[in-house]
């Protein structure tokens, strides 16, 4: 099964990754986060399978976070809190999130990407 690149097609971020996907020939199957929101179950799962904090999952540079003063609610709300926070908004998620059989990447990290993603 082809691994799901979850990815806000505005961001550069998210263009530069689907390049460096198209460009080492891995086939995914795209999402668009604000179209196609990760639900609470997801989230949940994907984080448990990350391996990384609730914290990592939010777009602290995105509008919606600032807007919404998420920075100090992410100090001090619940990780259910959290994740309902992470579902009601797509533009809250961090991206491009690659999620596989199994592990899930946060952020475009080319090395790690090429690591997990790039047959050897």
């Amino acid at each position: 099964m082809k691994p799901l690149f979850i990815q806000y097609p505005k961001c550069s971020t998210c263009r530069k990754a689907a390049g460096w996907l198209e460009q080492n020939n891995v086939e995914v199957t795209s999402r668009h986060i604000v179209e196609d929101n990760p639900t609470r179950e997801e989230l949940s799962a994907w984080i448990y399978r990350s391996g990384l904090p609730v914290s990592r999952f939010f777009n602290t540079s995105g509008l919606v976070y600032k807007a919404q003063n998420l920075k100090e609610k992410v100090k001090t709300a619940s990780r259910d809190e959290l994740i309902a926070i992470l579902s009601s908004n797509g533009m809250v998620v961090k991206r491009p999130i690659i999620v596989a059989g199994d592990f899930v990447l946060v952020g475009f990290n080319e090395a790690e990407w090429r690591d997990k993603l790039v047959k050897k």
